[in-house]
Order: structure tokens, then sequence, then C-alpha cells
């Protein structure tokens, strides 16, 4: 494995590692009555590339799972996600 692969390796488990305490972050802070994670934060975690943590984060802390716009929103993300890699990976 090539050095640049290792790193975007690296980068795909920080930014889903991410994803996932961001969710489970902004579910702890609405029980408690806190500021909240912007829901733009969340989706631009998931667009960078954290898409598999926050959806793991949705269903792990049960966060956001009512909203049509995150139930929809993150697996298209994440499909496009895998669609791109899929692409990339093919071109080489």
């Amino acid at each position: 494995m090539d050095q640049e692969m290792t790193w975007l390796i690296g980068y795909a488990v920080v930014i889903n590692v991410a994803g996932f305490i961001l969710m489970g972050a902004d579910k702890r802070r609405a029980r408690r009555g806190l500021w909240r994670i912007k829901e733009k934060t969340l989706f631009l975690a998931a667009l960078l590339g954290g898409a598999v943590g926050c959806l793991a984060g949705m269903y792990t802390f049960r966060h956001k799972t009512k909203h049509w716009r995150f139930v929809a929103g993150i697996p298209t993300i994440l499909l496009l996600e895998i669609l791109l890699v899929w692409f990339l990976m093919n071109e080489r």
C-alpha cells in the first residue's frame, strides 16, 4: 500500500469517527437542553467523507432518525461517496 492510500484511509477513519462523535454529542446536548451542533455542521462532516460515521451515529444514538433530511440525506451522501471511491479506484 502506497503512502497516498495510507493517508486517505487515515483521513476516512478520522472523519468518520468525528461524524459519529458529533451525532452522539448533539444527542447528548439535546437531552440536556444545551446549545446544539448545527445541522449544517453534521451534514458538512458527512460531505467531507464522514457519512458512514454520521449514519452509524444516527442509529446508535437514535438521533435525527425522524428528520427526513437526515434519513434521506445522509444515505444519499454515502451513496455518492461510494460511487466516487469506485470511480476513482477504476481510473487507476
